[in-house]
């Protein structure tokens, strides 16, 4: 199979698995044939999944095999013309993406497990039509800030007027090594910063489409913000693009990027930045102290510290930092997404690492990974959107669980019936999270934690060949059960949301073919 194959098969693949969880379409081993408008498509199950990891094979249309962005407008007909358009655009651009990435095989990546597996997402999210947009990146620029190409790159630095830029940081923080925010820039360019003047760094990208910005074009013109261009350290894009790390430094730096990846513009708000601050020090006050103590292999990546240009008004630029810390042994830690990733002609790393008793690893993971989530949440409120990208996962050199971790500075939500006692222990007015009903966030949990992440792992492994499926989804079963005393305890009624989990007939699960929040059928229970 040529890698523009592969990239065809995958998005097919993708776009019709989106469509049978979206229309509630049942499938099963066989043939698959469907009445869409006024044309049949038919697909060969090769194999069909309680998780939604199906695959197919032979997908036509009228006897056909269309294109994916024919199959996007096909499947989408009814939703507004605009975001189909759209849609079917960037699904491909993901398809030439993935073909690229396929075509450059196993590149030459960053040095370390993590670096090899944060860079290894060729095929992008599996429930998503197109994955690997990039919202028109050019070749080189896709080789240059891709982090499936191995990309490297200095950053760019900014001068800006101290009175326009706002920062924060978590006295004390060990990985800030004694700086405060503005100091930690100067040392990261390695340059020292005109009198009156504070350093700001950005994506290569993103530092030329700041110039267009009226905005930021005024303040040039002006000479209160100036351009000096790359310094200081070839950093390596991670899974998200825009956050950067590098082996030999204590912290990592999340950049806004305001290219639609997939489908959001990855630029971040004021209130973000204060989240990320926020947690630490609500982690400082032992405000999760029952999860700690309960989970001590789980932990929160700690983001210490910000800076930003915001005109000394409410409103971001574009050009701002988030500073993340690197856990100390930060080579046994694996990016679930990279995980999970199918490999052109090779089962996917969990599946190698998991082979020999997958039941047991996956037990090991909802125990290890997914239930201190969930005790989190029972305990404090706060609920972790920790999708596949974001959930880290501690192994041996065996790849055996040793623990995980959570990292994101924007996906924290704050069930409403816990803001009060929050605020009792910040002694703040208000939280920087994303306060919401609680029934909100347990259908975002719902989503995220359970289907996303958990049911990844056992899709994963049934769709690999090296499990039965029903087996794992027992296994599941059997370690939420198990937890719930603990869950139970943890917070007043802490364990609703596994207990729904249990027995619910159908959960909300989010659709990409629109965006919208539906009700599937719940594989627990099915």
């Amino acid at each position: 199979m040529t890698s523009t194959e592969a990239a065809v098969a995958a998005h097919l693949n993708a776009i019709l698995r989106c469509y049978t969880r979206e229309a509630a379409v049942p499938v099963a081993a066989g043939l698959l044939q469907l009445a869409v408008g006024s044309s049949l498509l038919t697909a060969r199950v090769e194999h069909a999944s309680r998780s939604g990891w199906h695959q197919f094979t032979e997908i036509l249309v009228d006897g056909v095999q269309p294109a994916p962005e024919e199959l996007v407008r096909l499947l989408s007909a009814g939703n507004d013309p605009a975001e189909v358009d759209d849609l079917a655009a960037r699904t491909a651009e993901s398809v030439r993406n993935v073909a690229y990435f396929v075509d450059a095989g196993e590149t030459d990546r960053g040095p370390g497990r993590f670096l090899e597996i944060e860079q290894a997402l060729l095929f992008g999210q599996l429930n998503h039509p197109a994955p690997k947009s990039r919202d028109g990146l050019s070749g080189a620029e896709l080789a240059r800030y891709s982090p499936e190409l191995g990309g490297r790159f200095a950053v760019h630095w900014f001068e800006a007027d101290t009175e326009l830029v706002s920062s924060d940081q978590v006295a004390g923080a060990p990985s800030l090594q004694g700086l405060d925010a503005v100091q930690l820039m100067g040392a990261l360019a390695g340059i020292t910063p005109s009198a009156g003047r504070v350093l700001i760094p950005a994506h290569p990208w993103q530092a030329a489409a700041l110039r267009q910005r009226p905005r930021v074009a005024k303040l040039i013109e002006d000479g209160r913000v100036k351009e000096l261009g790359p310094h200081g350290a070839q950093w390596y894009p991670t899974s998200s693009m825009r956050t950067l790390y590098h082996p030999d430094l204590p912290v990592m730096l999340k950049l806004s990027l305001g290219l639609r990846i997939s489908d959001v513009r990855r630029e971040s708000t004021p209130t973000e930045l204060r989240r990320g601050l926020e947690v630490y020090r609500l982690l400082d006050a032992a405000y999760n102290a029952g999860t700690a103590t309960a989970h001590p292999r789980f932990t929160l990546v700690r983001d210490p510290a910000w800076i930003a240009l915001d005109e000394g008004g409410p409103t971001l630029t574009g050009l701002d930092v988030a500073v993340r810390e690197v856990p100390s042994d930060v080579n046994s830690y694996a990016c679930l997404a990279g995980l999970v990733a199918p490999r052109p002609d090779r089962l996917s790393r969990l599946s190698e690492f998991a082979a020999d008793d997958p039941a047991a690893w996956v037990a090991s993971y909802i125990d290890s990974v997914l239930i201190p989530m969930l005790h989190l949440y029972a305990e404090t409120g706060i609920g972790l959107e920790a999708h596949q990208q974001n959930t880290l996962v501690r192994l041996d050199g065996l790849g055996r669980i040793k623990g995980g971790a959570y990292r994101d500075n924007q996906g924290y939500y704050l069930a409403s019936s816990y803001l009060r006692g929050l605020l009792a222990v910040t002694g703040l007015r208000d939280s920087a999270l994303a306060v919401v009903d609680d029934s909100t966030v347990d259908d975002h949990l719902t989503c995220n934690l359970l289907y996303n992440q958990a049911l990844a792992v056992v899709g994963c492994l049934a769709a690999d060949g090296v499990a039965d499926e029903a087996e794992l989804l027992d296994v599941v079963r059997d370690r939420l059960i198990l937890a719930l005393p603990l869950l139970q305890a943890a917070g007043p009624d802490g364990d609703r949301l596994a207990r729904r989990w249990l027995t619910a007939d159908t959960l909300p699960c989010q659709a990409n073919l629109s965006t919208v929040y539906l009700n599937i059928p719940n594989p627990l229970t099915a």
